[in-house]
């Protein structure tokens, strides 16, 4: 474990919010709201359920909202919380997960707010913020990303009865390739995979050969296959359900853009490691801009940082990374592209149904999609946004490594070209998970590099454990949370893709 002994905190009084304790507030800043207003406020809360009890909601029901417009689903001005328990900046994956599970928990303990610039959109059945490919693995080398993936497969096979959806988990694994130089790293991760639950099992070149006629393995010393909880699903289903059901347990959720903090002066506490003479400042409120252009503010107990690749901008807002002492170290977020491209082929011996998706030591990963000839294929290495680059990738560097790697391709179409982006951690490639050591009323949970959706289940319900709990508890993720770039101690993945 590492743990930073460059922080530590002695309060002269008990005044900052501590992870496992919430202080509520009520409608009027009071913590004694007026009898009336609580009781028409019960009675509201309890409409709202016997409405949601005799309404269906059906897995048809779910399809249904695909097709709609979700900006309609955030709340209008008049229903805007100017005081919340919990603020959950960014309601993607990552923020509609930890709204779930801290609702799920809480329920009508906490009033929490997450605020969106952009609700989810649907466009052509698919999300605009995720991948088609929507992998689901555990061949990773670090156990926190082991057991993380293996939380969050467990949960989607479970989604109908988390979520009341079924987010379409195709279990037709990963197979990932290595050469010499390569193999006895792709040995060893198999072994930690497998004493951590996750079942893969080594492929030499020739069993792949006899599994897989369709593969070249001329360069290939041995293949890593997993045997269970590995495969691809729905991301649209997952974020939508996810968010879904968040609502359902009171969750309210506002279309605005954070523009900045306001902050409370708090010199009853001294903050060690922190080399300044300022008095402390805790994060006190957030300053939104509705999309009438109206500027509001929402004060909280508590805030979570989930913005993805906005992470790094809006923790700036709250001095990481520009003020003094420990807040000089700045969160190392980037944006990063990804593209992916949905070819078809009429080569009668292609890879048939029971084809996983393959991942290549280069980064290149290819996979069958649905019934009718389809395959994707993409690199999972990190891009910066050229449209030019998009319009090439695919015939310039794709197609040789797919022809090379596949047999019996010869001849493929593109149908479909698809561009996302994502957080990328330029530290150390892995995610920050945890309370920031200066703020202790700001939780991050950012910096997942390509993972955070599948991880999305976990990281959530970590989150919630943190915060009410005061300590992880499902899965220890005290490794990667944010004092390791105060010490300088990386966590680094090793990943073919």
């Amino acid at each position: 474990m590492i743990k930073s002994t460059a922080i530590s905190y002695t309060l002269k009084m008990n005044k900052l919010y501590r992870p496992g304790f919430i202080r509520c507030f009520s409608d009027d800043n009071t913590n004694h709201p007026h009898p009336i207003k609580r009781t028409l406020k019960l009675l509201r809360n309890d409409m709202k359920k016997v409405k949601q009890f005799f309404t269906p909601t059906s897995e048809n029901n779910i399809d249904i909202k695909r097709e709609k417009d979700h900006d309609s689903t955030s709340l209008d001005s008049s229903e805007f919380q100017t005081h919340c328990d919990v603020l959950i900046i960014g309601g993607g994956s990552i923020g509609s997960s930890a709204a779930y599970w801290l609702k799920k928990k809480a329920r009508q303990g906490l009033n929490i707010v997450v605020i969106e610039r952009n609700s989810p959109q649907i466009s052509n059945g698919r999300a605009f913020s995720t991948m088609p490919v929507g992998g689901l693995r555990q061949q990773f080398f670090l156990p926190e990303n082991i057991e993380m993936s293996l939380y969050g497969a467990e949960f989607m096979r479970n989604s109908k009865d988390e979520l009341g959806v079924d987010i379409n988990f195709d279990p037709q694994g990963f197979l990932t390739l290595a050469s010499e130089e390569n193999a006895e790293l792709l040995n060893k991760m198999s072994k930690l995979q497998n004493e951590f639950g996750a079942r893969t099992e080594i492929l030499t070149a020739e069993r792949l050969k006899l599994k897989y006629p369709w593969l070249n393995v001329e360069d290939v010393a041995i293949g890593c296959q997993g045997l269970e909880k590995h495969g691809w699903f729905d991301a649209d289903m997952l974020v939508l359900g996810l968010r879904n059901k968040a609502k359902e347990y009171g969750v309210h959720f506002i279309k605005s853009e954070l523009v900045g903090f306001e902050f409370q002066n708090q010199p009853d506490v001294i903050m060690e490691g922190a080399t300044t003479e300022t008095p402390y400042s805790a994060l006190d409120k957030a300053v939104v801009e509705m999309s009438d252009g109206e500027t509001r503010t929402i004060k909280f107990a508590i805030c979570v940082l989930a913005t993805g690749s906005n992470s790094e901008q809006i923790a700036r807002m709250a001095n990481i990374g520009t003020g003094p002492g420990i807040l000089q170290v700045p969160l190392p977020i980037a944006r990063r592209e990804n593209f992916s491209y949905t070819f078809k082929s009429d080569d009668i011996n292609m890879p048939g149904l029971g084809t996983p998706c393959v991942a290549d030591w280069n980064g290149m990963y290819f996979r069958r999609d649905g019934l009718t000839g389809n395959y994707i294929a993409g690199f999972g290495t990190n891009m910066k946004s050229n449209k030019e680059l998009k319009e090439r990738i695919f015939e310039n560097t794709i197609l040789p490594n797919l022809t090379r790697r596949l047999n019996v391709l010869q001849n493929a179409t593109v149908t479909e070209s698809l561009e996302a982006s994502y957080e990328y951690n330029v530290y150390d490639e892995n995610g920050i998970i945890g309370t920031h050591p200066y703020y202790n009323n700001l939780y991050i949970a950012t910096g997942f590099s390509g993972l955070g959706l599948q991880q999305s289940p976990a990281v959530g319900r970590a989150i919630s454990e943190i915060i009410i709990d005061g300590q992880f508890r499902t899965i220890d993720l005290t490794r990667i949370g944010f004092d390791r770039l105060i010490v300088d101690r990386p966590m680094y993945e090793y990943s073919f893709m």
